[in-house]
Formats: structure tokens, C-alpha cells, sequence
């Protein structure tokens, strides 16, 4: 259990470095979020669903269900939220280069 559990978390902790260089490297707001909300959803999943095999059927792997169930709900609410706010401030994508 405690290898599945590790592979687990590493397979997240990818997606979220990879969430996180997305961020550094994209050029605009919408395409950061964009990025940012698709490898936060799966990394954040992968790393919860690692400690809950982990700590075994208890108590605890109810309430790391519960902090699964909320981040899948409030992930996409919070990226629609910023692009909203992103757009109504004047923002606008970036065009693509023509090249």
C-alpha cells in the first residue's frame, strides 16, 4: 500500500510542477488559468487519493474524501471566478502569432 500510495503522490506532485511552470511560462491570464485549473484538478486528486490509500479505511480517509469532493467542486468555480473578473477588468487573450 505504501508504494501505490508514493506513486500516487508523485503522479500528482508532477502535474502540479507542471501546473506550475504553465503558469510561469504562459503569456496571458486566461491560457495561466486555463493550464493552471486542468493540472491543479488532477495533481490535487492524485496527491489526496495517495494519502488517503495511505492512511487506510478510517476516519481520515472519509475526510480526505471530503477535501476531494470540495476541491473538484470549487476548482472549476474559482478558475471561472478569475477569468470572469480577468475579462471584466480589460483583459483580453492574447492573439496567436500569425508564424
Amino acid at each position: 500500500m505504501t508504494v501505490l500510495a508514493v506513486i500516487l503522490m508523485l503522479a500528482g506532485l508532477f502535474f502540479l510542477v507542471v501546473g506550475s511552470i504553465g503558469m510561469l511560462r504562459l503569456p496571458d491570464v486566461f491560457s495561466r488559468v486555463h493550464a493552471l485549473s486542468l493540472t491543479d484538478s488532477l495533481g490535487a486528486a492524485l496527491v489526496l487519493l495517495g494519502l488517503a490509500v495511505y492512511e487506510g479505511f478510517n476516519q481520515n480517509f472519509l475526510k480526505i474524501l471530503v477535501v476531494l469532493g470540495l476541491v473538484y467542486l470549487l476548482n472549476p468555480v474559482i478558475s471561472h471566478a478569475t477569468i470572469r473578473a480577468a475579462y471584466r477588468s480589460g483583459a483580453r487573450p492574447t492573439p496567436k502569432d500569425p508564424s
